[in-house]
């Protein structure tokens, strides 16, 4: 039961989420020095921040490894983690929005919504992060927050509820009123809070006109606040803050503030939001799981059996950090804990509150708290940690399939099983990374989301791990789909040498399935196949699936019926169903008409109006679909879909034919068939 002195009430989970370069990492640093956790303002362009701890971060001035840090504002902990920007390294914001309860969502002023801003939020929506927005850069030229928040309408579809109003504009941003206060906060140069005072009087009019249509959008959307709002034609400040708050946590809309992190100008507005309209655990549904089948609900309560998902882990040469979310009960020191999945035991041997790369010695973790723990040698990203005498399996956060991948081998001989060592760490902190061997060539091929992502995990191998290697050119991930199937294909699995045989008789029919993956389903009448026996049969196919005829890729987009077999009374077994499914299936594929799919991307490309003919003109060289231009700031956006092979330097082109002035933004869209010269492996 909640009660007002459940300390759990005052614990705040968020993240923020952002394009890249849209300042997240400069908002969290920000975050940090208002609160007095850092005692100096860390700076991206300087490699001095908390959260970009890694060298190749702070080489590359991007958030690569998602961070967590902790903080307290107002008599609240907030539990803060900084996630990437750039789309290679969406799964990293993918596990981290797993075990949030909130998010801050920051949007630079010029640009608006961006094409990755866009990506996180449709992955907040699908976990149901309540969010708030912080159009930051107020400071830059050519910032509008009205337009900003327009695009925040068009592209995104929440209801914005604006509720402060800038002071100045561009270099002259100097503050912003609070439009529930209705009361300005001005920011001095080289102050550390804000002034409050009045509204200045050449805004009290726009600061009134404003509030009267952010009253009125909250009482359209809330029946308490409607109900004062018609008898008395307003809305108190407390009426207004709690309304707020309810339609932030059930995302009925989504409050909007403003300022400028690099000149620490709206930060402490940004902070009093998260404490006033982010949900606590308490406010977020009982986690949910699974155990012996049945579905089962955890309650956010310190007393409740122990269950914690563990959402990162950094696998290092002196031991293993582990990242956990506590959703129920609590965790101490030298405790063990049961991997739900392997059903393995773990000794907890310490407890650490995080701080980046740094951490504080902790006894006991309790619901709500995401913490790390060293001692766990077996658990990996995404597995559920639960009490032993109370088992209890969460749903780990999904997985994406890596698109890229090159090959990776060791420049001298002896370091081969060291680099098989290295790898093998690499895939157990990313789950988004895969390694495997090629069975033509022997070569070690290292699979990713991007150019950049297994760029990144190569320089680890060579700064980390101190090895020379070599790399391949990258290729694409190639899939394989059925164009036409076949109908009535009869497959007979027959074995007899000595004992008991295997005998399994098996009618299959295969036909492509616009929705992708595969679909098994049974026709069978009359008992002629028994349903163990169906079963195998459909594993059988799975395991068909790993290699399709056209180059070994593996195979979507195909639904396989049963609708007729034969068994024998000793010979029939679910082994030999198991096989007659697997060969049966690889040789009704080749009968069939295959298609090769290739991965396609969404492509953003922000130049000078000037370069826009050379931009089209390459796109389409590159067997691009352009789907939307427009201008914006003073340059123009082209939108464009392209095959992902395609795309291999193109950073380099770009740059080349617009003297160093045009960026470009690509995320995953799907699949697509390929041309008939595309390489077949």
């Amino acid at each position: 039961m909640r009660t007002s002195t459940n300390p759990l009430t005052t614990v705040r989970n968020l993240g923020i989420l952002a394009h890249v370069d849209a300042g997240k990492t400069t908002v969290t640093e920000r975050i940090l020095y208002t609160t007095g956790t850092t005692y100096k303002r860390g700076e991206v362009h300087d490699g001095t921040t908390v959260t970009d701890f890694d060298p190749q971060e702070r080489d590359r001035g991007i958030t690569i490894f998602a961070a967590a840090v902790s903080c307290s504002w107002g008599g609240h902990r907030i539990n803060l983690i900084d996630t990437p920007g750039h789309v290679d390294f969406a799964d990293e914001v993918e596990r981290s929005l797993r075990v949030l309860d909130g998010a801050v969502a920051v949007f630079d002023a010029v640009a608006g919504v961006e094409p990755q801003s866009e990506s996180v939020w449709r992955q907040a929506d699908r976990h149901g992060v309540p969010r708030i927005a912080f159009v930051n850069k107020m400071d830059r030229a050519g910032a509008d927050l009205d337009t900003a928040v327009a695009s925040i309408r068009e592209r995104l579809h929440p209801v914005p509820l604006v509720t402060q109003l800038p002071i100045g504009t561009e270099d002259g941003f100097t503050g912003v009123v609070d439009l529930l206060r209705m009361r300005a906060l001005v920011w001095a140069d080289g102050a550390e809070a804000p002034e409050e005072g009045h509204v200045p009087d050449a805004l009290s009019e726009e600061a009134a006109r404003r509030r009267r249509l952010l009253e009125e959008a909250v009482a359209e959307r809330h029946p308490a606040a409607l109900e004062e709002f018609c008898d008395r034609e307003t809305l108190t400040a407390a009426t207004l803050a709690g309304a707020l708050r309810d339609l932030t946590r059930t995302g009925d809309g989504v409050v909007v503030l403003c300022g400028s992190a690099y000149r620490n100008r709206g930060v402490e507005p940004l902070l009093d939001a998260v404490v006033a309209y982010l949900p606590s655990p308490l406010d977020v549904p009982p986690v949910r799981g699974t155990h012996d089948g049945a579905d089962e609900e955890r309650p956010a309560d310190p007393a409740a059996p122990m269950a914690a998902l563990a959402f990162k882990v950094n696998a290092t040469p002196t031991g293993r950090l582990t990242y956990l979310r506590v959703y129920s009960g609590t965790i101490e020191k030298g405790d063990t804990v049961r991997d739900a999945g392997t059903g393995r035991t773990e000794r907890v041997g310490r407890l650490l509150r995080v701080r980046a790369d740094r951490h504080d010695p902790l006894e006991r973790a309790v619901a709500g708290d995401i913490v790390a723990v060293i001692g766990l040698k077996g658990t990996r990203a995404g597995s559920t940690l639960c009490a032993p005498d109370a088992p209890l399996v969460l749903e780990p956060p999904g997985v994406a399939e890596p698109v890229v991948h090159v090959a990776v081998e060791a420049r001298r001989a002896t370091d081969t099983d060291r680099l098989a060592s290295a790898l093998a760490r690499l895939t157990e902190e990313d789950p988004s990374l895969a390694v495997r061997t090629d069975p033509e060539t022997g070569q070690t091929v290292l699979s990713g989301m991007g150019e950049l992502h297994l760029e990144v995990a190569v320089e680890r191998v060579r700064r980390e791990h101190g090895l020379e290697v070599t790399v391949g050119r990258p290729g694409v991930a190639y899939r394989e789909t059925v164009g036409a199937g076949v109908t009535g294909f009869v497959h007979r699995h027959v074995k007899q040498d000595g004992g008991a045989g295997q005998f399994a008789h098996i009618v299959l029919d295969v036909e492509p399935r616009e929705e992708g993956g595969f679909d098994f389903r049974s026709t069978v009448v009359g008992g002629r196949v028994p349903q163990e026996f169906v079963r195998a049969v459909e594993a059988g196919c799975r395991d068909a699936l790993a290699e399709g005829p056209l180059g070994g890729h593996p195979v979507t987009g195909l639904r396989v019926t049963l609708t007729d077999g034969q068994t024998h009374v000793k010979d029939s077994s679910d082994t030999a169903f198991r096989t007659a499914g697997r060969f049966g299936l690889r040789d009704a594929l080749r009968a069939s008409r295959m298609v090769l799919l290739e991965p396609v991307v969404g492509v953003t490309v922000t130049v000078p109006e000037d370069a826009v003919g050379g931009v089209l003109g390459d796109l389409a060289a590159r067997r691009g679909r352009v789907t939307g231009s427009e201008t914006r700031g003073g340059a123009a956006v082209v939108t464009a879909t392209v095959p992902l092979a395609e795309l291999f330097g193109y950073a380099t082109r770009l740059r080349s034919r617009t003297q160093g002035r045009g960026t470009f933004t690509a995320r995953p869209t799907g699949y697509a068939p390929a041309p008939a010269e595309a390489p077949a492996r």
